[in-house]
């Protein structure tokens, strides 16, 4: 039932009646959430990243109006106003495979940069490559700190030239196809799901039967 919903996005309450109550398994899923078990099972599944590099970036998805009534607002629940309306931005790390690693919930409105220590942490990788809204000083500074290559391309306003591999930069679809990959989970591609913690897990999960393929 949780896979079905995934896949289409459907409501709860919209569930076929051969998966029974849907409250039974909208509450099931909510205890699942809580419990982290669909991030364990992405877990499993992506435990052998390859890291002779990493790509960063964010994606937009547009929030569906009924995604807007949790609990303390919001903003709370990485939901933002931007150009589209209501919407949450998806800042992703993935492998040198393409593969989804980690990823970070913001506001939509939220800059990509915001995301990018927690994505980073802890993680060894030759180099990173990212579009220009990563070209940013302190990124830069921590990414020679550790030895790792910046495949970034600098911002027009950049006073300094800044060099960077375009054969390298090249690769950098590899993330775009992830996310386009993600986005064909229509509960993705929209966020129908009030809380993040909720939306995270419908993205781990349609990570998990991407990874599984």
């Amino acid at each position: 039932a949780v896979l079905w919903r995934v896949r289409t996005g459907a409501p709860w309450r919209d569930l076929p009646g051969d998966f029974g109550r849907w409250n039974s398994v909208f509450q099931r899923f909510r205890r699942w959430v809580k419990g982290g078990v669909f991030e364990r099972i992405f877990g499993c599944l992506s435990d052998e990243p390859d890291f002779e590099y990493a790509l960063i970036d964010g994606t937009i998805v547009a929030a569906h109006q009924k995604a807007s009534g949790a609990r303390g607002g919001t903003g709370t629940q990485a939901i933002g106003r931007s150009r589209g309306g209501l919407t949450t931005k998806i800042v992703a790390l993935v492998d040198a495979l393409g593969t989804l690693v980690r990823f970070v919930l913001l506001p939509g409105q939220r800059h990509d940069s915001v995301g990018v220590p927690p994505l980073i942490e802890d993680v060894a990788f030759g180099a990173l490559l990212g579009d220009k809204a990563f070209d940013i000083d302190w990124l830069r500074a921590a990414l020679e700190d550790r030895g790792a290559a910046a495949v970034i391309p600098p911002k027009a306003n950049r006073k300094a030239v800044i060099g960077f591999d375009r054969d390298m930069y090249r690769w950098r679809h590899l993330i775009e196809n992830t996310f386009a990959k993600l986005k064909e989970f229509r509960a993705v591609a929209t966020r129908y799901d009030k809380t993040d913690t909720s939306y995270a897990a419908t993205i781990h999960l349609a990570a998990a039967i991407i990874a599984s393929r």
